[in-house]
Formats: C-alpha cells, sequence, structure tokens
C-alpha cells in the first residue's frame, strides 16, 4: 500500500510539472512568502485534467475521481515536500497546514458520473465526484466560514501547548462549522483539552444557492404536450471562496461537486460542495423542419408572405387556422425575439380583449414553444424576493419568482387588471430600466448594514387585459378620440412601456369555426382538426423559433431610414398642447426590435423595408388604439385585412401592404422633412 501511495506521489509531481500546475504552484508559495505572516492554513488550488492524468497513470487518475479526500493528500505530500526542498515558504512548519483544493476540468461523459434528484438512488455517502445542472432559483448573501483552525494543548508543561502548528482543523466537504471547530479535542500526548489559538483562525467566503432540474420549468408552463411524471426537488449547493458570488440568480449552470449530507438539527439536507462552475447557454438546433423550408421556398417571391402564412395557420390545436392573425403574428414576433444578452431588444405584449378564455388558452400554448415560457401563478411573486435562509446561518436568501426563471424566455402574467396598484408601479419600473432591486434590512437579517441587491430582468413580458370586466370597475369617458379605446384603468405610463397594444374582439368574420374548434376539443382534446396541425407540429414550431431566434440580424440604410422618418413624422403629428408629444422615447426601440423579429421570422439576417413597414403598421396600430388616429390614417386591421384562403388573397395582401408603403413614404415626406426615404414608383 505505502509502495502504491509513494508511486501515486511521482505521478502526481510529473503531472504538476507538466501540465503547468507546479509553476502555479510557485508562484503561490511566492505570495505567501512574501507576507512574512504566519498561517494556520496555507491553501491551493489544483486544476486537474482527469484524462490526461488517467493517461499518465490510472491508479491515480481513478483515486481522483472515486477518492478525491485521499487524493487531496497525495497532492498535499507531494507539495509539502516540494516546499521544503525549495523553501518556498519559510513560515511553513507541518504537512497538516496545507490545504489542497483538486478542481477537475471536467468528468467522464458517463450516467455514473451524473448527479439526478429527480432519480433514485441518490448516493451523497460516497463522498466523490459528480456532475450536475440546474437553474439557481436562490441566492444567499455571502458569510463568513472557518476554512482552518490552529488548536493548542491546555497543559502549559506539554510540548505542543505554544507555538506549535501539530493540531490543525481544516475544512472538508460537507463539513458544518461545528465540524471544524469545537471544544472536545484532546491532545494526543497527554490527553489534556485543546483550546483555539484564535489568532490563527483563517475565514473564507460562504455562500448558499438553491438550484433546481430545468425540467422543473416545465410544471410552470400552464400546459405542456408532455405526459410524462417526474419527482423535482431542489437542491442546496456551497459556493466558497472564489466560487462565491460566481452564479447569478435565474441562470444554468453545470456544476461539478461533491455530495454531503448536512445536519440541522433534526433535518437533514442534502448538499453539494461545488469545486468548478460552468454557464451553460443551451444552443438553438441548427436546422428548420423540412416543410418550413418548402414552405419558405413557395413563398420566397414575397418578403411578407412567409410570415403571414405562419402566423394563419399557427396554433391551429388551439384556435382555427385563419382566427387571430394579428395577434398570433405578435406572438410569433415576440417568441423569435427573446435572448439572455444584456440590452436586448424586448417586445412586450398588452391584449385587450373581450374573449379571455380562448386568449388565456393561446398565450398559454405559446409559451410552451421556449424552454423558459413561465405562466405565473397569481398566488406567489412576479419579482424577486427575500427572506431567512432555511439552513439555519439567519442569513438573506434571495427567491427568483417568475420573472427571473423566465430568462431569455416569456413571462407571462395573465389579467393585468387583478394586480394592486404598487404591483402595477413596480412593473413598470422593470419594463422601463429592465432592473429590480432587492432591498436586505442588516437589522433583520444580522448583517451591520442594509444591503441593496440589483437583478437584471431578461424576459419578455405577455399579459391581457378583460374589457368586460374593467369596464365595470370604472366610469368610462366620453371624449375619445377616433379609433381609441378605453382603457384608462391601466395607467398609461405602464401603456407606453409595452411593446405593443393590441385589441382582440371575439372574431365576427368566423365566429361559428371558433365555436365548433372550442367544442370538438372539449370532447376529444387530443383530435387533429386540420390537416396543417399534422403537417407543422408543435415540435416543429418549437424548433423553428429556437432556430430563428439566434439569428443576428442587422438593419439595412433603408429600413433605418424608414423607421426614423416615420418616428420623428409621428413624434410632430402626435402631440398636443399640454403634454408635447404623445409618442414615448422607447417607440423607436420598439420598432428597431419589431422588424428585426420580422426579418428572423422570416429567417433573414438583413432588416429589409418590408420589414419595417411591417413594425410600423403594428405600432400605428398600437398607437391608435392608445391615442386616436393621425394623420397617416391606417385601417383598424393593417396588417391582416382580410381572410387569407388563396393564392389571390395571398396577392391582394401584397398590393394593400404596397399602396401602405406608398401610403407611408407621402406621410414621411410631408411631417417629417429632411429625412431621406426611396419612393420607388411602382
Amino acid at each position: 500500500m505505502h509502495h502504491e501511495i509513494q508511486k501515486m506521489r511521482e505521478i502526481a509531481l510529473v503531472y504538476l510539472d507538466r501540465s503547468g500546475g507546479l509553476q502555479k504552484f510557485v508562484h503561490d508559495c511566492k505570495k505567501y512568502n512574501d507576507s512574512k505572516q504566519s498561517y494556520a492554513v496555507y491553501r491551493f488550488i489544483i486544476s486537474i485534467n482527469p484524462s490526461d492524468i488517467a493517461e499518465l497513470d490510472a491508479t491515480l487518475g481513478n483515486c481522483i475521481l472515486h477518492n478525491p479526500i485521499q487524493a487531496a493528500q497525495i497532492f498535499q505530500s507531494v507539495c509539502f515536500i516540494a516546499i521544503k526542498t525549495l523553501s518556498l515558504i519559510e513560515q511553513l512548519q507541518t504537512e497538516a497546514q496545507i490545504s489542497i483544493l483538486l478542481k477537475p476540468t471536467h468528468l467522464p461523459p458517463l450516467p455514473s458520473y451524473v448527479l439526478s434528484l429527480s432519480a433514485f438512488p441518490f448516493n451523497y455517502t460516497s463522498q466523490r465526484f459528480y456532475m450536475s445542472e440546474g437553474i439557481a432559483i436562490a441566492m444567499g448573501t455571502v458569510t463568513k466560514y472557518t476554512q482552518g483552525a490552529r488548536f493548542l494543548c491546555t497543559e502549559e508543561t506539554c510540548p505542543f501547548s505554544e507555538g506549535s502548528f501539530r493540531y490543525i482543523r481544516v475544512h472538508l466537504p460537507g463539513a458544518t462549522e461545528s465540524a471544524t471547530v469545537r471544544n472536545d479535542f484532546v491532545c494526543s500526548l497527554c490527553s489534556s483539552p485543546l483550546q483555539e489559538d484564535m489568532k490563527f483562525r483563517v475565514l473564507g467566503d460562504k455562500q448558499i444557492v438553491e438550484m433546481i432540474d430545468a425540467k422543473a420549468l416545465n410544471a410552470l408552463k400552464g400546459f405542456s404536450n408532455d405526459k410524462s411524471h417526474f419527482r423535482i426537488q431542489t437542491f442546496t449547493v456551497f459556493l466558497r471562496d472564489e466560487l462565491a458570488n460566481k452564479m447569478k440568480i435565474g441562470n444554468h449552470y453545470k456544476i461539478i461537486g461533491i455530495p454531503a449530507c448536512v445536519q440541522n438539527g433534526l433535518q437533514a439536507t442534502a448538499c453539494i460542495e461545488v469545486n468548478s462552475v460552468q454557464l451553460c447557454n443551451p444552443n438553438g438546433p441548427s436546422f428548420v423542419s423540412d416543410n418550413f423550408k418548402y414552405l419558405l421556398s413557395l413563398t420566397s417571391s414575397s418578403c411578407w408572405r412567409f410570415t403571414a402564412i405562419l402566423a394563419n395557420i399557427f396554433a391551429s390545436q388551439v384556435v382555427p387556422p385563419g382566427t387571430y392573425n394579428t395577434l398570433k403574428l405578435a406572438i410569433l414576433l415576440s417568441l423569435v425575439q427573446t435572448c439572455e444578452k444584456e440590452n436586448a431588444d424586448y417586445l412586450d405584449l398588452l391584449i385587450v380583449t373581450s374573449d379571455t378564455l380562448v386568449i388565456d388558452r393561446l398565450l398559454n400554448y405559446s409559451i410552451c414553444l421556449l424552454p423558459r415560457g413561465i405562466r405565473h401563478p397569481p398566488s406567489s411573486e412576479i419579482f424577486p424576493s427575500v427572506s431567512k435562509d432555511k439552513h439555519g446561518t439567519g442569513s438573506a436568501s434571495i427567491h427568483a419568482c417568475s420573472a427571473v426563471l423566465a430568462k431569455g424566455g416569456i413571462c407571462y402574467i395573465g389579467d393585468l387588471s387583478s394586480y394592486k396598484k404598487d404591483k402595477l408601479e413596480l412593473l413598470q419600473s422593470v419594463l422601463e430600466s429592465r432592473m429590480t432591486t432587492v432591498f436586505i434590512p442588516g437589522k433583520k437579517y444580522g448583517e451591520e448594514a442594509d444591503q441593496q441587491v440589483t437583478i437584471s430582468v431578461q424576459t419578455n413580458f405577455w399579459s391581457f387585459v378583460d374589457v368586460d370586466s374593467s369596464s365595470k370597475k370604472h366610469i368610462q369617458k366620453d371624449n375619445f378620440l377616433i379609433g381609441q379605446m378605453d382603457v384608462s384603468l391601466i395607467p398609461p405610463n405602464l401603456l407606453d412601456v409595452f411593446g405593443l397594444l393590441i385589441y382582440r374582439e371575439f372574431p365576427s368574420c368566423q365566429p361559428s369555426s371558433l365555436v365548433h374548434h372550442v367544442l370538438k376539443k372539449a370532447i376529444n382534446p387530443e383530435a387533429m382538426l386540420y390537416k396543417v396541425s399534422q403537417q407543422f407540429r408543435m415540435q416543429d414550431y418549437e424548433e423553428f423559433i429556437l432556430f430563428a431566434k439566434n439569428l443576428h440580424v442587422e438593419l439595412s440604410s433603408e429600413a433605418e431610414n424608414l423607421i426614423q422618418g416615420y418616428y420623428l413624422a409621428s413624434r410632430r403629428v402626435r402631440r398636443d398642447s399640454i403634454h408635447g408629444s404623445t409618442l414615448s422615447a422607447s417607440a423607436l426601440k420598439i420598432l428597431i426590435s419589431l422588424s428585426k423579429a420580422h426579418t428572423k421570422l422570416s429567417l433573414r439576417k438583413k432588416v429589409l423595408e418590408e420589414d419595417a413597414l411591417i413594425a410600423i403598421l403594428l405600432l400605428e396600430s398600437s398607437l391608435t388604439l392608445k391615442h386616436g388616429k393621425s394623420a397617416l390614417c391606417i385601417a383598424p386591421n393593417p396588417v391582416f385585412p382580410f381572410d387569407l384562403s388563396d393564392e389571390n388573397s395571398l396577392q391582394q395582401r401584397d398590393s394593400y401592404l404596397m399602396q401602405c408603403h406608398h401610403q407611408l413614404l407621402k406621410f414621411i415626406g410631408a411631417y417629417g422633412p429632411g429625412i431621406q426615404t426611396n419612393a420607388n414608383e411602382e
């Protein structure tokens, strides 16, 4: 056994030399030596590549993967000999003062190295490395823990009573504070009690994070075709020292660590001591289905037809094809305009409707097309909240809540009129800044000072307002402009920060088709009522949206000129003598976001004038609902003025949109002087 350990020490030294770890170790030693201060514990981090070390020696590789605590002792011996041989740290006295943290770069991609709390058995007693991944749903504040401590014998005549570093306690994975620092240790030489030398206690940073399997988000969608059943449980991870604050709430991470069981009174908690943290960025599929490719080729003669047909046939499992086309187009645009980047182009939707049941089903269906589509449960908070940590530390713990869990996706918050004034004000603030602040009172959570934690909210928000219920809650105004709706129940500033306001009354064109659809689905929920539902399945739309949302698009100069021209002209015509322009400053951002979204939905990478026109018509329709008609004077349903039933109707729509484009250029020429536009005569 001794020969085997000696051989592993030799291999460890060879690996450190070849991997550059020895050079880093010497550099770390120099920092300790230059400080001229004695420490109870000298901590070193050693990066380990399991593949490389297994090629050098399979025995050592196996020891690192399956018995990391013993492997750390082997590297501890090697490092101690290196320090003494090369005189790297003059203050170091004993091998026990060296604390080694092994950090594997990866683990073998085998099922036995993956830890999942949704699968049994959960082997938390093996104390070996596992890989796990999940979403950070709660984070505690950073607190202190004891990395290491020095103990001295209380018997004055004992040689270990002063100046000795024989009794050193070092934190091990899964150990609590009371396990590292206790008062029941005795001297091995004279059996007298040991007492801690407080001058040599070494403190480190500790942060407790609650994570959950990403599958758990399926339970928050409100609708799903997945009928499988599985058990989901949060698990606690400990981030220590350099890993503290490495995670952000709501993000998806892959971690490597050692599982342990922490006892807190009568309660035992399964946890993982994390050694490495890696951010997961799930890549979308690099393909779309053949049916979508064929449809794209058939409609290549027009920049408007592909997205029109997409909207027309979308969600045929929920509503009949050809109904709610404007709303469905807006939903698709919002779906492809989702990402986890800072300062992204967001597209929020607010629907005003008298048919809340169908609209609710349609929105529920749509959020399931994204991995991070969350339906906000009314009983919980939309934005992060703070409470006491449940592990007995007394510190604060921040909980993600719906908006943060929907990071890079959609947060569907239901009926907006059901929220109180303070919640609406908070929502408005978040929509304006895409940030929310959590206040942590220091006195309540054992801190000296109060803290404010700012969290970014990277999600699109969907909501609706029931015009029937809202009209009963307040007295309607009489002084409406042409085309304007009564939405006075919602604060005007909140209306402005929503990207699009869409009015959807019960479809008068085909009421019977919707009624028949609802009745047939009630009798047989699994029935495919339309051929198009089989040709373009829900999975096809999921793949399509994940592909389209990852496209990088750029504005062409023509599209930019058209957007700027419309924006400046609208600011001039939409104004009153009291408040000035009624067009908010965010309108320009919304126009750009809509244009880019239509380009992505068309599977192109360059924003054309045709994309900008659709964006302008959607925004102008939204502004008409808020403030009444302007000099542009568009039709009530400008993007889908009539039913799309055949090739002729698509051609008729193209001709209509060309007329709208010409009308828009005349509007810009009249009210936006100085803006260059391409007035092509066709």
